[in-house]
């Protein structure tokens, strides 16, 4: 009997990946290859009690496929430099447009569907809306060298005649869930928020900067990271079906199209804790003040057309989800 083909998840050692890895094992998918940086030990926990074929250096992907040549039957491609505070571009570069390509062009040679993460730190300020239309992708200016990234990423891949058979390229908006331990800075207001409840029993937000909005009422689209995972099986399981076709190939919005407050996010953490709200605000630091997105909510039309119907988790459900469940208990997904 012939050997499964393979599915390869890239940053699988990491928030979002490992999420997905756990959501394929699931799904009853076993015949995984795992990329990443392995070396880092705050990450162990993410990956190593998931059921998985191979491990792979991200450095030595390429290599490794090309000595074993596997069949691979998708591509998750999920690895990158996620940092917003890095302002070294030529770190975000090399991982997040040079890296991104050569796994497209692996792709492609071999008629291998892929599903990446770009970004919704591609919209920048919000200026021009939060379309995922195709149209506007030149004319978006990121506030950070990551988001500049993962934009020049999607501007290549848009302007590529020879393209994967099946791809689409998912605009994350901000992500919350478990699996997040190893971010420290990076992680979500409701890993700080938690953190910060059972030391402090006080939730430290911004100040507004910014006219129009009040204090803890800057607005983002909070989507949790089960469904993400849950949208991208759901693209897997299309395309390697047979039933993808071309015409849908590209980019994509993956938030839950209703953007919330942080107030409400840290008042849903703690009700998550069953504890009353307390709440202080404390001024931005200068160093992110003038690169901050007062608003961001994803349209999610153009998922929604491709034949995405489930329901998304509330802000309420999914944080209640995530404190009582992980959070509380410092359990993994």
């Amino acid at each position: 009997m012939p050997e499964q083909p393979y599915i390869i998840v890239t940053g699988a050692a990491g928030f979002i990946g490992s999420c997905m890895v756990q959501y394929l094992n699931e799904l009853g998918f076993h015949q995984l290859v795992l990329v990443d940086d392995f070396g880092i030990e705050a990450k162990r926990k993410n990956w190593e009690h998931k059921k998985y074929a191979h491990i792979v250096e991200r450095y030595n992907l390429m290599d490794w496929l090309n000595d074993h040549q596997p069949a691979v039957a998708c591509v998750v491609h999920l690895g990158a430099r996620t940092d917003t505070t890095e302002f070294d571009y030529s770190i975000h570069e090399a991982l997040n447009v040079q890296y991104s390509k050569e796994v497209w062009q692996y792709c492609t040679a071999l008629n291998i569907p892929l599903i990446y993460a770009s970004s919704a730190a591609t919209y920048g300020d919000g200026a021009l809306g939060y379309n995922d239309d195709h149209a506007v992708v030149a004319q978006l200016h990121p506030l950070n060298p990551y988001g500049v990234s993962k934009n020049e990423f999607d501007k290549w891949a848009l302007a590529q005649e020879e393209q994967p058979p099946c791809w689409a390229g998912l605009k994350f908006f901000n992500v919350y869930g478990p699996n997040e331990y190893h971010k420290g800075r990076m992680a979500s207001v409701i890993w700080h928020a938690f953190n910060q409840i059972r030391k402090e029993g006080v939730v430290k937000l911004f100040r507004s900067h910014k006219e129009g909005f009040k204090d803890g009422e800057q607005l983002r689209d909070f989507v949790y990271v089960k469904d993400v995972v849950k949208v991208m099986g759901w693209m897997m399981h299309v395309m390697l079906n047979g039933a993808w076709s071309a015409a849908k190939n590209g980019l994509y919005n993956l938030g839950t199209g209703k953007a919330r407050s942080f107030n409400d996010l840290v008042k849903a953490t703690f009700a998550g804790l069953d504890k009353a709200p307390n709440i202080v605000f404390i001024d931005m630091p200068e160093d992110i003040r003038d690169k901050y997105q007062y608003f961001t909510e994803a349209n999610m039309q153009k998922l929604h057309h491709a034949g995405y119907t489930d329901d998304f988790y509330s802000l309420e459900e999914g944080v209640n989800d995530y404190v009582r469940h992980y959070l509380a208990t410092m359990q993994y997904f």
